[in-house]
């Protein structure tokens, strides 16, 4: 059988519906939901029980090519207090849209002697991820 695997080149990473430029890998969403436990003394088979609690939407992570636009727009993000629309593009057929309302929390430069200048973003999503295509 012939596999539906997919490439990332062609993904796409968009900030207020406008692309960010320059990302080699976007890691994430990363979604979490807690559990609550919910055993009492008379739980059947002596196995602990759970009820589900709260989802967390996660983080997203950019590595991406340290660009002068790229780094002030995403500083702009990190200096506000809103939240802000971004947006992850799948490279499929139907174009797979993973959009949600994110707070930039952590900027960071690499700047190596004999390779190029990087940063890495992170985005803590805000509530729901909605998913269309």
């Amino acid at each position: 059988m012939a596999s539906s695997a997919i490439a990332g080149v062609g993904a796409v990473f968009k900030r207020n519906s406008v692309t960010v430029g320059e990302v080699n890998s976007i890691s994430g969403p990363n979604k979490a939901r807690d559990t609550i436990d919910v055993t009492t003394l008379d739980s059947t088979g002596g196995y602990r029980e759970f009820i589900g609690g709260f989802r967390d939407g996660g983080e997203v992570s950019l590595d991406m090519n340290w660009t002068r636009s790229g780094f002030d727009d995403l500083n702009d993000d990190f200096e506000s207090n809103a939240g802000q629309s971004f947006s992850i593009i799948m490279p499929d057929t139907g174009n797979t849209d993973f959009s949600f309302t994110g707070f930039v929390t952590n900027i960071s430069k690499s700047i190596p002697a004999d390779d190029k200048i990087t940063m890495s973003v992170t985005i803590k999503i805000d509530g729901q991820i909605t998913e269309s295509s």
